[in-house]
Parts: C-alpha cells; structure tokens; sequence
C-alpha cells in the first residue's frame, strides 16, 4: 500500500516544468531550435568527439571555401538553451543541423550546400 502512495505523492509533484525539476520555469519547446545569430557554432563539454567535430567542420569550411566564424561552446546552459541535450551538435546560424554524432568533413559539406 505504501509504495502505491509513492506514485501517487510523484504524480502531484509533477509540475509544467520544462525539464521537471518542479521549479517554476517556463517550458520550452524544444523544435524550435534557432537563435539569431551568425557563423557556426560547436556544441559540447571540449570532449574528443567535440574537438573532432570542430576539426571536420574548419576543414569542409576551408575546402568549400566559405568564410564562417567558428565557435565553441562549452557552457552547458548555453548548449540545452539551443534544445540540444546530446552532444556534439553543430550549429549554423543559430541554427541546429546536427546533435549527437560526429559528422564526417563531406557529411559537413553536404550539409552546408544545403543551406
């Protein structure tokens, strides 16, 4: 009988909360995951995938020729306020194009003939 008020003492701390923690914060919506801003950007903690991504992503650049202002960031606050909860992401314009997976230098150019 005891455990059955457990589930039951969650489902009322279960607030609106975007991330469920039961604070007060607006939910998000994570589909909408663009900022106003410009260049390329390299989401992740600087771990070996992150770091292998933002060199897939300068050589494409520099093979295509294109004159992108490379970043990256490392805050994770700043990552999760892109929408992005797995890591590396590659984000362009404010813009998120890929999460999760270390893109090839060709998987990159593919990407930004696209855009």
């Amino acid at each position: 009988m005891g455990l059955f008020n457990l589930f039951k003492k969650k489902e009322k701390k279960e607030t609106k909360c975007c991330c469920g923690c039961g604070c007060n914060s607006k939910p998000t919506d994570n589909t909408q995951n663009t900022k106003d801003e410009s260049g390329i950007k390299i989401l992740g903690s600087g771990c070996a995938k992150c770091i292998e991504l933002e060199e897939n992503t300068k050589k494409a650049v520099l093979e295509m020729g294109l004159d992108f202002e490379i970043g990256h960031v490392t805050d994770f606050a700043e990552i999760a306020s892109y929408g992005v909860m797995t890591t590396p992401a590659l984000v362009l314009n404010g813009k998120v194009l890929s999460y999760g997976k270390v893109l090839s230098v060709d998987e990159i150019k593919e990407i930004l003939k696209n855009i």
